[in-house]
């Protein structure tokens, strides 16, 4: 698309009131209907990786329904997403959900297919295993990627009852494949319990470095920020948001809640301040409705799916005015 031609954006609210037709993410068209996007909004309805609660398998949809609220305009990045790129729906990547080894399968082959058109890809889990074959599609279009990963969570663990690829594990496989760039790893909003020290070591040799949810509170979202931003530099990055970042208040339908987390309005203010990094894709996951109570968590959601689908717009419209520049 050139910058000549105008992106169809979201269906008018005016004339449509919100909760009438279909639940595309922010009332946009769907894929099939604009031939291809700059940015492709897609479901992965996937939660067998989950080791506590499930029903993340019904995230993407509850994201989606929340969504109907979000504008066009979004004041905080001085920015009309819609109008600067492309951004259509994609529908969901139907994954088998008795065999983990297939759904990644399945998962990797489609985001292949999605980057193959130009796309950058905003995805809703589903719960995190999802991340493992996202990152590897991503890598192999990219190269080794910068990383930053909100989670109450390190997801850096190495087995569960033995199994190789769960909703714990995505980040250690990732790092152990090369498709991440260890100089630029990060967890962001970490909190709570582990299994033992050996944890923290463990996921320091992988090359990750930590934010808690405690260092947020004390030194601010505009310094962290900053660090993270140093941190990646000009790598392509992808983020990786566990909705369990957040703090129970403010996201309780989610799989393994942990107490002493972020406010929603730090996780998004800190993804503004990230707003020159190179964002080639992200990921929302492990939204879980079924504990969700008046859409908080898929409210929360959505908006930060909005932020990151702004980063990427703008950095898309940049990229193609620089270009017809030449």
């Amino acid at each position: 698309m050139s910058s000549n031609e105008t992106p169809r954006g979201p269906v008018d609210s005016s004339r449509i009131p919100r909760y009438a037709g279909p639940a595309t993410f922010a009332r946009l068209p769907r894929l099939d209907e604009v031939g291809r996007a700059d940015v492709a909004v897609v479901g992965v309805p996937f939660d067998s990786g989950v080791s506590y609660r499930p029903g993340a398998r019904f995230g993407g949809n509850a994201i989606r329904e929340a969504s109907r609220l979000l504008r066009p305009y979004n004041p905080a990045q001085d920015a009309s997403p819609f109008a600067l790129a492309q951004v259509a729906d994609g529908g969901d990547i139907a994954v088998n959900p008795f065999n983990i080894h297939e759904a990644v399968e399945t998962i990797e082959a489609a985001a292949d297919d999605l980057l193959g058109t130009g796309a950058r890809l905003m995805t809703l889990g589903g719960d995190h295993t999802i991340a493992l074959p996202l990152l590897r599609s991503v890598a192999r279009k990219h190269g080794p990627v910068a990383l930053l990963h909100f989670d109450a969570h390190l997801d850096t663990w190495d087995t569960y009852f033995g199994a190789e690829y769960t909703h714990g594990t995505p980040f250690r496989r990732a790092v152990e494949e090369g498709i991440l760039d260890t100089e630029a790893l990060s967890h962001v909003g970490t909190r709570g319990p582990l299994y033992g020290k050996q944890d923290l070591t463990d996921d320091e040799k992988l090359g990750f470095g930590i934010v808690t949810s405690a260092d947020v509170m004390r030194r601010g979202v505009d310094e962290i920020a900053d660090q993270l931003r140093q941190r990646i530099g000009d790598r392509p990055l992808y983020i990786s948001i566990d909705i369990d970042c957040l703090d129970p208040a403010h996201a309780p339908g989610t799989g393994t809640p942990e107490a002493g987390g972020m406010t929603s309005r730090e996780l998004l203010e800190i993804l503004r301040g990230l707003a020159s990094c190179n964002l080639v894709s992200a990921d929302v996951v492990e939204v879980a409705p079924a504990y969700d109570h008046a859409e908080i968590t898929s409210v929360a959601a959505s908006h930060t799916a909005y932020e990151l689908t702004t980063i990427m717009s703008r950095q898309i419209a940049a990229a193609r005015k620089d270009s017809e520049a030449k």
